[in-house]
């Protein structure tokens, strides 16, 4: 049986099971036992190669101890343990502190993950059909990740779980016009499922990884930090699909809550690649950690502010804000003044309401920023819905190749040669100032619609208000007269 079609399978066990309840319970209840799957293919893998190696996961709790034959333990007795041995011990699994633990990867994933199954006997058939996957093998492994990817799209529509999840043409579109290079340091600090790391090592591995350091240099350089346990075990799972041997660096944690002064030297990194969630509230004291004039509840612009800290001097960043940080007033302008003021934000790409849909509806913008030369003009690019589609949608969403005629526009690496398009356009910093540091400018080079002569427009209203005035007199006199009878 094809890959796809063991995985089809398995999520038609599982609605079977009464405690599996939507998309996002059926999804993690699928990350945490293939997690386990792929850590002990990995294992077996790497207790060939290394002497000494041993598995960050107890011997009785590993997959093969209990899952790997078909015809073990199931109904009652596996639910028993899976709920009393196999979750309990691996929340408290011990671990030494040191960096690149692979059992504090295991601990975390397990910390806030529950299983939602309630029929052993069900279980049992997913672990065999889970079975059928052999994460060793490259191909299959490669097969698996396509469909996780689309697993992951699923979150788009499983109610609030749809925030951990941004399109993949915008995070390879954006992780294309960084260009990060192995050995660089690159962060997101709100990972959700690891869309712009897995992007960030397809296009390494494309272009730049050539030998064995390379590789090695690539993985070293890598940051994340996911707030919410869900997403955080996805990208976990995410890494290791991706051929990430120690996904440690996914700390399980909230970016938000470290004091920003305590951000130092050694916490600089050369790129930022982001997805901050927005529109939402942190919890009440997070705020505090952040200086007076940048504190505010509003998450999006916490995450601003700390990215224009975090960032070396020429470090680069992209990040996706909504159209309300490009306007909005109080703290936002003092952001926008202090990234202009820090950093030099040379492109604006503005993208359609549709884009985020159906979890958000929102206009958003992907600001692309370079640290240590203020800002002296922005560069903005209108990206529209292709021709003969009123919107994005589940059914047709963004695809990477409408983002094309915008990556041509941009102008090489150094941006050089851009010019004003029915679709792009420039303004200075002095502008920008002058608007109170109001960046939501729209496209000069749309035509509006011609709607007419304003004073036949006028005069037009009257008569359609005097008619309703004369239809509501009328209204009344029938009225009355009925009362009257």
């Amino acid at each position: 049986m094809s890959v796809r079609n063991t995985v089809k399978s398995i999520q038609d066990i599982m609605r079977q099971d009464s405690g599996v309840d939507g998309d996002a319970q059926r999804i993690s209840q699928l990350c945490w036992m293939f997690f386990l799957k792929i850590i002990d293919d990995q294992d077996q893998q790497l207790e060939m190669m290394q002497d000494g190696y041993r598995s960050p996961i107890p011997k009785e709790l590993r997959w093969c101890a209990w899952a790997a034959d078909p015809e073990g333990i199931t109904g009652e007795e596996l639910l028993t343990f899976v709920n009393i041995q196999l979750f309990p011990e691996l929340k408290k699994l011990s671990i030494t502190g040191k960096q690149g633990d692979r059992r504090k990867v295991v601990r975390d994933v397990f910390e806030d993950a529950y299983n939602y199954m309630k029929s052993g006997q069900l279980m049992r058939q997913v672990v065999n059909k889970i079975n059928e996957v052999d994460f060793n093998n490259l191909a299959e492994r490669q097969h698996f990740g396509d469909i996780y990817e689309q697993i992951l799209t699923d979150l788009q529509s499983a109610g609030n779980a749809g925030e951990y999840y941004t399109p993949r043409a915008v995070t390879a579109f954006m992780v294309d016009r960084i260009d990060p290079h192995p050995g660089e340091i690159l962060l997101d600090p709100a990972c959700g499922t690891g869309g712009f790391l897995t992007c960030a090592l397809r296009h390494m591995r494309d272009r730049y990884v050539k030998k064995v350091p390379d590789e090695r240099h690539m993985q070293e350089g890598l940051r994340a930090v996911e707030k919410k346990q869900l997403p955080h075990m996805l990208c976990v799972t995410n890494m290791l699909l991706h051929g990430i041997e120690n996904p440690s660096f996914v700390r399980h944690d909230n970016t938000l809550a470290r004091p920003y002064i305590s951000y130092g030297a050694s916490d600089r990194v050369d790129i930022v690649l982001t997805n901050p969630p927005f529109g939402g509230r942190e919890e009440d004291g997070v705020e505090s950690n952040f200086p007076k004039h940048f504190q505010t509840r509003e998450t999006a612009d916490l995450f601003l502010a700390l990215i224009i800290r975090i960032l070396k001097p020429e470090g680069r960043a992209a990040v996706v804000l909504p159209d309300g940080s490009l306007f909005g007033e109080g703290v936002k302008t003092r952001l926008k003044e202090h990234l202009m003021e820090e950093c030099n934000l040379h492109t604006i790409v503005r993208l359609p309401n549709s884009v985020f849909k159906p979890y958000a509806g929102i206009g958003t913008n992907l600001l692309f920023i370079e640290k240590g030369t203020p800002t002296k003009e922005i560069w903005f690019y209108e990206h529209r819905v292709p021709e003969g589609q009123k919107a994005y949608s589940m059914t047709k969403p963004i695809r990477v190749e409408y983002l094309n005629n915008c990556a041509d526009w941009w102008g090489g690496a150094k941006r050089k040669g851009r010019v004003e398009t029915e679709f792009a356009w420039r303004v200075t910093a002095e502008e920008v100032r002058s608007r109170g540091y109001n960046l939501d400018f729209k496209n000069p080079h749309t035509v509006v619609d011609d709607q007419g002569d304003p004073n036949e427009l006028l005069a037009k209203l009257d008569e359609a208000e005097s008619q309703a005035a004369t239809l509501r007199d009328q209204l009344k006199e029938v009225l009355a007269e009925a009362l009257l009878r």
